[in-house]
Formats: structure tokens, sequence, C-alpha cells
């Protein structure tokens, strides 16, 4: 699936379940709420942090697949086709990078 799709998929689950979006201020909360949801698993099942009981059947597979939701949502209500706009971001970073990361001594 492409991201223009995915765009689509969530914009017709919207018109399907949601009523409609959610204003771009509460969109912008909940993707910070989800993206903290994924920081909490890292850093305690990948970290120096404990995992709590109650946080080992967190899936973070479902948790960045909330974060996408959310970005998806944000990029539709704010008119941008994210399928350019990710293309032209790695095609910018292939240019600027390519090079750099194999030069890096803290990457060997």
């Amino acid at each position: 699936m492409d991201i223009k799709n995915a765009q689509q998929i969530v914009d017709d689950w919207i018109k399907a379940h949601g009523v409609r979006y959610f204003n771009e201020l509460t969109n912008m909360a909940q993707l910070t709420e989800e993206v903290g949801e994924v920081a909490r698993i890292i850093s305690r099942r990948y970290g120096e942090q404990s995992e709590k009981e109650s946080d080992k059947e967190k899936d973070l597979g479902e948790e960045l697949a909330d974060v996408m939701f959310v970005v998806l949502c944000l990029a539709n209500q704010t008119g941008i086709n994210l399928q350019e706009a990710f293309d032209k971001r790695m095609e910018k970073k292939t240019k600027r990078d390519h090079d750099r990361h194999h030069n890096n001594e803290k990457l060997k």
C-alpha cells in the first residue's frame, strides 16, 4: 500500500465511522499522546527503565500504526499529499546524506 492509498483509506474511515476529522489542534495533541505511548514502550522495553507488567502486552506495531493514522489525518485535513512530500524528502535526504553516514566514525 502506498501513502496516497493510506490517506484515502483513512479519509474513507473518517467519513464512515468518525463523523468528521477532529480539528488540527486536537489531532496534534492526539499525535503527541500516541508518540508518548511509543516512547513509553521503547524506553521500557529497549531502554534502561523496567517494564511494568501492564505494559508488557502493549504492541509496539499497533502504537506506531496509531501514530501513522493521526499523521495521515493531519495530512488529509491540511491538504497535503504525503506521498509527494515523502518522495521529495527521501530524494533530498539521499542526495544530502549519501556519504555522510558512511563517513561517520561513530557509526563504524
